[in-house]
């Protein structure tokens, strides 16, 4: 059995004046954002690393790409999304 990761933080997705996503004072990945998340969702970090950007260091030291919305249940990160018409 998978042990599983606890969470880091729980909070909102944000965005600042300079266009980077945050999570409280975690720095999210703009990528991983623009792909499959919205301004105000409520998500779980799993896990950060250093941030090593010269940009957005000062004011977020700390970032993650291992995030999910909170009421998204256990194993459905690879789920297909149904497409609307």
């Amino acid at each position: 059995m998978a042990k599983e990761k606890k969470a880091v933080y729980t909070g909102v997705i944000a965005q600042d004046e300079d266009g980077n996503y945050f999570c409280g004072e975690y720095l999210l990945d703009y990528k991983t954002v623009a792909k499959g998340f919205n301004l105000n969702d409520k998500i779980t970090i799993k896990s950060t690393i250093e941030n090593s950007s010269d940009k957005s260091n000062e004011q977020y030291p700390m970032k993650s790409k291992d995030f999910t919305l909170v009421n998204k249940q256990e194993g459905d990160d690879d789920a297909p999304k149904p497409e609307e018409d």
